[in-house]
């Protein structure tokens, strides 16, 4: 078993699971020092158990050694924040795109015995997603426009009256609409990954991830997610600085039933490739999660709901998780309050983090990316 990105977030506890149920693990992984810090190394609890190939997912012949004898590759290396991607467009191309491409055409040698290839998508693929409108039902909504959020209407719109609509869970038929490099990089990945899976008669998985949390995510990575950001603010006393009107919501779903829906694809029979929303199919919105950080950590964060935007947000994500139960036989079965207070336990014993987050807004400012 091949976990690529492996030392991360979601490969490290997918590693401990798969350790834990007899599988021999082995991880690449840079250490990339935005996710990683100054340490470097793999977690104290997994050193000495896998296998570590340490380098980058674009070295093939790196790759090459990593892949001999591997039956299952699960491949989550890749380059994640939203927002910095619209910016380093070259880098998050050869990476996502150029690291994808690598295994694959490394696979397609047929020297390695893969049966199956599991790939980190991202609800990002849907840009908007689906939407109900009042008049035209079940819609896709465009990119939101630039006007219409600078004069304080969020809400995206429908593509044939241009009502405002409200949200419905996003199901995998939606049609692929990034808003995002970020997510469009996702959307090749994972055609990449099912294409080829088609092609060599093997099981292919693109999961698309929601918000996922929980202890152990990166508190250092400032594009990691408002929850590690946020927290960091409301434990050091922070100013908080909500964009748009702060009902932006996500689908927060929690570290374990992200490795339970992982592995049910690792261990699966024989199934078409396809790809398979992860999430809770409900939404919470960036106020609720403010509210209950600040009351948590009992902070004196002023929390101010600004108005600005940044190029490349969604307003709203919900994902439909009836595929999810079809074919992985999976309920996810953690709520937000639950993992919300887990998370938060643990973030409480951590170093507390500053400036990376102001200075990633600076650097967004600075290429107009941010506006209001």
């Amino acid at each position: 078993m091949l976990i690529t990105g492996g030392a991360g977030f979601i490969g490290s506890h997918l590693a401990r699971s798969l350790l834990s149920r007899g599988y021999e693990v082995s991880i690449i992984d840079n250490f990339t020092p935005q996710v990683h810090g100054a340490e470097g190394d793999l977690p104290a609890d997994l050193r000495g158990s896998v296998h570590l190939f340490r380098g980058d997912v674009r070295d093939k012949s790196l790759c090459e050694g990593a892949l001999d004898r591997q039956n299952i590759v699960v491949h989550l290396a890749a380059e994640t924040g939203t927002g910095q991607s619209m910016y380093s467009v070259r880098h998050y191309t050869d990476v996502n795109v150029g690291g994808t491409a690598n295994l694959v055409e490394l696979i397609l040698t047929r020297r390695f015995p893969v049966r199956a290839l599991i790939v980190a998508s991202s609800r990002a693929v849907y840009g908007e997603g689906a939407a109900l409108c009042s008049k035209h039902g079940r819609v896709f909504p465009l990119a939101r426009a630039r006007a219409s959020m600078e004069a304080g209407d969020f809400e995206p719109k429908c593509p044939e009256c241009r009502r405002s609509t409200s949200m419905i869970p996003t199901a995998e038929d939606a049609p692929f609409r990034p808003s995002s490099l970020y997510g469009l990089t996702k959307q090749i990945q994972e055609q990449m990954i099912l294409m080829y899976a088609n092609t060599m008669g093997i099981n292919g998985f693109a999961l698309r991830y929601q918000n996922v949390y929980g202890p152990g995510q990166s508190l250092k990575n400032p594009y990691t997610g408002i929850l590690a950001i946020f927290s960091n603010q409301a434990r050091a006393n922070e100013p908080i600085f909500i964009f748009e009107d702060g009902q932006e919501s996500r689908d927060f779903v929690f570290i374990d039933d992200v490795v339970e829906a992982t592995l049910r694809c690792v261990e699966a029979q024989a199934v078409p490739p396809c790809a398979i929303n992860v999430g809770t199919g409900r939404a919470v919105t960036v106020c609720e999660v403010v509210d209950q950080l600040t009351a948590y950590f009992s902070s004196n964060s002023t929390v101010s709901i600004n108005g600005a935007f940044r190029e490349g947000d969604i307003r709203h994500n919900c994902a439909d998780v009836e595929r999810l139960r079809a074919i992985l036989g999976f309920v996810p079965q953690w709520r937000f309050e639950d993992g919300i207070r887990e998370f938060l336990a643990w973030a409480s014993g951590q170093n507390l983090v500053g400036g990376s987050y102001e200075h990633s807004l600076a650097e967004m400012r600075a290429k107009g990316l941010i506006y209001g």
